[in-house]
């Protein structure tokens, strides 16, 4: 049954062979693409992949550089199989006001319509509410049917659209 954990090493694998999915999506734009760009080339070795994942987890407690806010990255996974990943920013800088929001999820390509989103966005939820996130801005593209379905599934409510992202307000409480 698939859960949301804190990133770990476990999942190595899985993990690598994810992030090979999304490169040849071609994925652009995401937290996700950020991660190949930037940590790609670290994460194929069992001490790259564990400074990788440590690296994750002090950003929900480090000062963040300039321009980032601390953030919570949980990872969706059934046992050793990595299936996506969604973050909290617990707090909104002028960017993330507007087109980046609170949540962001991606799942990966073979995982796809199975409900996992859905499930991960409710799951994560309770976790934005510890944060003192109420509501949550939840973000998307304007064409991407899927997100737009698990957003409004979850209770988001339609604020307005901006930039080509649909921006949605989703209560925590």
């Amino acid at each position: 049954m698939p859960r949301l954990v804190s990133p770990t090493p476990t999942v190595q694998a899985s993990f690598l062979a994810a992030m090979e999915e999304f490169a040849a999506e071609g994925v652009h734009d995401s937290q996700t693409a950020y991660w190949i760009e930037r940590f790609g080339q670290t994460w194929h070795d069992a001490a790259g992949f564990s400074s990788f994942v440590a690296q994750l987890r002090a950003e929900e407690t480090a000062e963040p550089p300039e321009g980032w806010v601390r953030s919570s990255t949980f990872w969706w996974v059934d046992g050793s199989s990595y299936l996506g990943r969604i973050a909290v920013r617990h707090e909104l800088n002028d960017h993330l006001r507007e087109v980046g929001g609170h949540i962001g999820y991606d799942v990966r390509p073979s995982a796809r319509r199975r409900g996992h989103a859905t499930a991960m966005l409710r799951g994560v939820i309770p976790h934005a509410r510890t944060l003192g996130v109420e509501p949550a801005l939840v973000t998307c593209d304007d064409d991407n049917l899927g997100s737009i379905r698990v957003i409004e599934t979850c209770g988001g409510r339609l604020e307005d659209l901006r930039s080509g992202k649909r921006r949605y307000w989703v209560s925590t409480s």
